[in-house]
């Protein structure tokens, strides 16, 4: 599958071009007659003989960017100055910051924020420890946790590397949750260790997300955690990808007419993610399910079955089917990658059931190309964001922790997962969906408020908020 030019790759070209003739236009074809694609042509310096124009192309990846700056430079009279990647000038300086809720303008104003005002409410703090929740920013704030050790797509390649992906996750708790997240990237990938660090920043929040933390380990870390403390734990990488996935599932199967109780799935990826996908599809409903990884289907008698494997192995494939992905593919209705890319052909696709259902979700390259699965499947679903349906966790843990935090639960299980997971199907309405559309977009306002909500009351929290969210106890 041949990428797209993406504004994840855009770059602005500061250049100069002969004032007359047709030297814009010129650019303007080379661009995209190598592929890219022009999104802005700024002028911003005119003289008698020259302009200066930031052109803003798109491209496929880093080295097509450079091969669009040569083209560029390659046209008559055209001279190349600065080259800027978009993406790097976002992150300059980081994405988040601290602000404070209040001016401080003057000397009544710090002596209530900081001392001496400020140890009257640390006293009633250390009488009750609860009313931390309602006089500090505890109430709101949840920590983004990694190790650095599976990062995105990207692997093991430690915390610092991790921090552009935590500070972003930062930020999109703030737009879609309107929640504090701090970024914590541990110099540490010892389980014991990471518990231990955890466990004692936990007084300052609300809840742990855990991120990007690699697959046996990430199982043993939140389940410690858990155990240990008093506010909810949740690893996105296992419970938000649930929840999307069975979200678009309930609304895959509403546009094949097919039963969550009947329909066969085989899934390809027995990770972190593969996991707590099957765990909340079993909670679902789901009967017949397979999963194969690296070694192919996951069975009982399979050599070497131990850990999360194991508990796969007893919990799924009744029929004890053995053998590739691809056999066991042959007439299913649903499959199901979380794994690497390629696995699949179009011939595999058009094996499967009638009205069959395709989430092809590794990133970049999915597991079969979309293009090909359309034309066998009748709903096709990838994690890109440059095919319909994208599968992305952003539709669920901002509001999952909104609905936590407004509950103050102090813990998070099935029946809330599987709340948000109904909650986000039902934001795409009878008369919306479609096979292209079984996902809403993030930038639904309805999305976030309808997982929270829904979260909310599985938790045991109030059926409706106070309008004013500061009286929130």
């Amino acid at each position: 599958m041949t990428a797209l030019p993406s504004v994840s790759y855009s770059i602005t070209v500061r250049l100069e071009v002969p004032a007359g003739g047709g030297s814009v236009s010129a650019l303007t074809s080379a661009v995209e007659g190598a592929g890219g694609t022009v999104t802005a042509l700024d002028v911003t310096a005119s003289g008698h003989e020259r302009l200066q124009i930031d052109v803003t192309c798109a491209a496929r990846d880093t080295d097509h960017a450079d091969q669009l700056v040569e083209v560029m430079r390659s046209v008559p009279g055209v001279t190349i100055g600065k080259v800027s990647d978009r993406t790097f000038l976002m992150h300059l300086g980081g994405k988040i910051e601290m602000r404070s809720k209040h001016p401080i303008r003057n000397r009544d104003d710090l002596s209530m924020v900081y001392t001496p005002g400020v140890a009257r409410v640390c006293l009633a703090i250390a009488k009750n420890k609860e009313d931390a929740r309602r006089l500090t920013s505890k109430r709101n704030s949840i920590a983004v946790v990694t190790d650095g050790s599976a990062v995105l797509g990207l692997g093991n390649i430690g915390p610092e590397a991790a921090l552009p992906v935590m500070e972003g996750k930062a930020a999109l708790f703030k737009r879609f949750g309107d929640i504090d997240a701090w970024p914590l990237c541990l110099d540490t990938q010892d389980v014991d260790e990471i518990v231990a660090v955890v466990k004692a920043i936990a007084p300052g929040f609300a809840g742990i997300n855990l991120e990007d933390i690699s697959a046996p380990r990430c199982f043993e870390v939140e389940a410690r955690l858990r155990e240990q403390l008093d506010i909810p734990v949740f690893h996105d990488d296992q419970h938000g990808t649930a929840i999307v996935v069975v979200a678009a599932l309930y609304n895959a199967l509403r546009v094949t007419d097919k039963s969550i109780a009947d329909v066969r799935i085989v899934m390809s990826g027995a990770g972190a993610a593969g996991t707590a996908i099957i765990k909340l599809l079993l909670a679902a409903g789901v009967r017949h399910v397979v999963v194969a990884d690296i070694d192919g289907v996951v069975h009982r008698s399979r050599p070497g079955i131990t850990g999360q494997l194991a508990w796969l192995a007893e919990h799924t494939n009744e029929a004890g089917l053995s053998g590739s992905l691809t056999e066991a593919l042959v007439g299913a209705d649903v499959f199901i990658g979380v794994s690497a890319p390629n696995l699949l052909t179009g011939d595999d696709i058009a094996g499967m059931a009638p009205k069959s259902i395709v989430f092809a979700l590794a990133n970049p390259e999915p597991e079969v190309d979309p293009i090909e699965a359309m034309k066998h499947a009748a709903v096709v679903a990838t994690g890109r964001s440059d095919f319909p349906n994208q599968i992305n966790n952003v539709l669920a843990f901002p509001g999952v922790f909104r609905g936590l935090i407004d509950a103050r639960s102090s813990e998070i299980t099935s029946t809330m997962l599987l709340a948000a997971a109904r909650a986000l199907a039902g934001v795409v309405t009878d008369e919306e969906l479609n096979p292209a559309y079984i996902t809403p977009s993030v930038f639904n306002p309805a999305v976030h408020s309808a997982v929270a909500t829904a979260v909310r009351r599985a938790a045991g929290g109030p059926v409706e908020l106070p309008v004013d969210p500061d009286a929130v106890p």
